[in-house]
């Protein structure tokens, strides 16, 4: 079992910057992809980001790219997901997920998923 817990999310006004965590605890010592989805009131869950185990590798959705950037440390089992130049339509409650059957950049069918956290993105 894998235990992910967001935390970061807030609210802020478009423009601006917020920086979410993913901490990451139970089975980790296998190589695993981490990613992170999104979800607007009413509408379904997105991909936003996602990056590779050795961490060089990173995909991103459409609409964040150039605007957020994840990374990780191994060594403090933490994923991040910095989120500059904020728009409205970027306020959802975001989430991180682990794949601990892939170690690449998957965008779907991911095993493990955090409680979420708000994003909220004022005009």
């Amino acid at each position: 079992q894998v235990q992910l817990v967001e935390s970061g999310g807030g609210l802020v006004q478009a423009g601006g910057s917020l920086r979410l965590s993913c901490a990451v605890s139970g089975r980790t010592f296998s190589s695993y992809a981490m990613g992170w989805f999104r979800q607007a009131p009413g509408k379904e869950r997105e991909f936003v980001a996602a990056i590779s185990w050795s961490g060089y590798s990173t995909s991103y959705a459409d609409s964040v790219k150039g605007r957020f950037n994840t990374s990780r440390d191994k060594a403090k089992n933490r994923v991040y997901l910095q989120m500059n130049s904020l728009k409205t339509e970027d306020t959802a409650v975001y989430y991180c997920a682990a794949d601990l059957r892939r170690s690449a950049t998957p965008r779907s069918g991911y095993d493990y998923w955090g409680q979420g956290t708000q994003v909220t993105v004022s005009s």
